[in-house]
């Protein structure tokens, strides 16, 4: 059996395709049940995280197994596998250790050097062992790199590399400024009581903010987070439930927000009340003011045309729709938005209405331009389509400085990305902190964590290579002690007057015999095999000595059920 893992990160897929890929805890268990289901894996663990998909499995067929890892992700995330493909990457054997060692130390966060991922980590293995999808590779691998990011982190200055994700955006949101003097005196709403919201309140909590208000779903849960912050942190704290929400928005400050929910939590829509409430003055759309040359914002008209394909009329108030949509459709193509275009040019294709035209038959920037409008104003009230590339930048023009400042750590995104169009907001998303954090400089004691991840790579494979041939040490020397008790009983039989001492001396001295004799060959095949490509020496002894590959298994499964006793909780 050999290790693989598939997903899917921050470092190759854009955010669009993470949110919609995103799992929930019910998936992710799914998802293991169908996989140690599945005919190349006998075990498995899932890494998901805000930034990140994996799936480890224990499998008996290289391409099988990818391509039955990568048909269960596409299932159980609802991204049609084809969609999916071109961001899955695939790593195999010891490069699969060497990544969940790196991703385990920071090195492939996307704030490089957190240590929020050790947790993480640390819940993969624990739901895995809790569904009996772990067995004792993925036990031993999932512990093994939890004990390397934290030698990483106690032998190296990984952490000043970086901090954890939630540092990382309030400093993005400071804006350069000290983050303590930034929030001091603040009034933050936090959205979520997860372990990504509660760290978000107590790193607000120490950094001064005045007042700090818990929304969650479950009541309850935002009680218990405010009162720790009270007791833990000495902060000034209340919870209030989600319908408060809109409310506490116009006395906010701060707002972060980290849920579980697959839709919008913040529309557009709801924070440019909140900024008009707070300030009086309208939040305005700025690519409604944007220079000549750039596309501005369409209005919201489009709706009842009974020949449009969208069906608007059914979707007419959707919960959770913005108006302000358009980043969810501008990075489309042109050929792709011309079929959704067509029924506003009255049935008439935007390109037989003698849009221009480069030398290749594409369309140019500015017909490109105003089939984007077109589509935006379609989908101003049907809802959003799916972002398949990169928004082209919008002209940078002067804004007011923000009265309210918005940080999103959710994966699907929490608060509309529309929302960074709007004058007097500040935004901070997963997809700006992920532009942000690649401009980072990069510490030096990355090359050393990168050292010590090599060496415990070497030396994982080396242990998972020399346990590999116990079984069938073991079952060498069981067969060479049969062989002993064996001959010791023909010998009883053939000389029944021998007195007990001296039988005890022939028995003793026999196995004496073959103990040194299998003594160096044993030492030495462990040593072998411990090396890459070692794995063939178990197949020598069971072929040289005629071992039966039943009494090989039986011995290993004995060991595994010794590992697994012994395994601490």
């Amino acid at each position: 059996m050999s290790l693989l893992v598939v997903g899917l990160s921050h470092r190759s897929a854009p955010v669009s395709v993470l949110e919609r890929a995103a799992l929930n805890a019910d998936d992710q268990v799914k998802l293991l049940q169908d996989t140690v289901a599945a005919e190349p894996a006998t075990e498995a663990a899932v890494l998901a995280t805000c930034n990140r998909i994996e799936l480890y499995a224990d499998v008996d067929k290289f391409h099988a197994g990818v391509a039955e890892l990568s048909t269960l992700l596409a299932q159980h995330s609802g991204v049609g596998l084809e969609e999916l493909t071109p961001f899955l990457y695939v790593h195999y054997e010891d490069r699969a250790v060497h990544h969940l060692f790196s991703v385990a130390c920071g090195l492939d966060s996307m704030v490089v050097g957190e240590g929020q991922i050790l947790g993480q980590i640390k819940d993969a293995l624990a739901r895995a062992q809790d569904l009996h999808t772990a067995g004792r590779l993925l036990n031993d691998l999932f512990q093994q790199a939890l004990r390397v990011g934290k030698r990483a982190h106690s032998e190296t200055g990984i952490d000043r590399a970086g901090q954890s994700l939630v540092t990382f955006g309030l400093e993005q949101l400071a804006a350069g400024t000290d983050v303590p003097g930034w929030a001091r005196g603040r009034t933050a709403l936090v959205i979520g009581a997860g372990s990504m919201s509660s760290l978000a309140a107590a790193t607000l909590a120490r950094a001064g903010v005045g007042e700090i208000v818990v929304a969650n779903r479950t009541f309850e849960r935002a009680e218990r987070l405010a009162q720790i912050l009270a007791d833990a942190e000495g902060a000034t704290a209340r919870a209030v439930r989600m319908d408060a929400v809109a409310a506490e928005l116009t006395r906010a400050d701060v707002v972060v927000s980290c849920t579980g929910a697959t839709g919008l939590v913040l529309t557009a829509d709801a924070v440019a009340e909140a900024v008009a409430g707070r300030t009086g003055v309208p939040a305005a759309d700025v690519s409604a003011e944007a220079p000549a040359g750039t596309t501005a914002l369409p209005p919201a008209s489009a709706g009842t045309d009974e020949n449009c394909p969208l069906d608007l009329a059914s979707v007419q108030g959707t919960p959770g729709f913005s108006v302000h949509g358009e980043a969810a459709v501008a990075g489309m193509d042109a050929a792709t938005l011309e079929q959704h275009a067509a029924w506003v040019g009255e049935g008439t294709s935007l390109r037989e209405q003698g849009r221009e035209h480069d030398a290749g038959g594409r369309f140019t920037p500015e017909a490109d331009a105003e089939l984007i409008a077109a589509l935006a104003e379609a989908v101003a009230t049907a809802g959003r389509v799916p972002e398949y590339r990169r928004p082209e930048p919008v002209a940078e023009i002067p804004r007011p400085a923000p009265a309210v400042f918005l940080l999103d750590l959710a994966m699907p995104r929490d608060i509309d990305a529309a929302v960074h169009r709007l004058a007097g907001v500040r935004l901070v998303d997963i997809e700006s902190l992920a532009e942000a954090s690649a401009d980072a400089p990069m510490a030096s004691d990355v090359d050393q964590v990168r050292r010590i991840v090599s060496d415990e790579v070497a030396a994982f494979g080396a242990a998972q290579r020399a346990a590999h041939i116990t079984p069938t040490v073991v079952a060498l020397r069981t067969m060479a002690a049969d062989v002993v008790a064996a001959e010791i009983a023909r010998l009883d039989g053939r000389l029944p007057g021998l007195d007990d001492r001296l039988r005890g001396e022939i028995r003793q001295t026999v196995h004496r015999v073959v103990d040194k004799l299998l003594h160096a060959p044993t030492v030495r095949v462990k040593q072998l095999a411990a090396e890459p490509g070692g794995t063939g020496y178990a197949d020598a002894l069971r072929t040289l000595f005629d071992l039966d590959p039943e009494t090989v298994a039986a011995v290993s499964r004995a060991v595994d059920n010794t590992d697994e006793k012994d395994r601490p909780a």
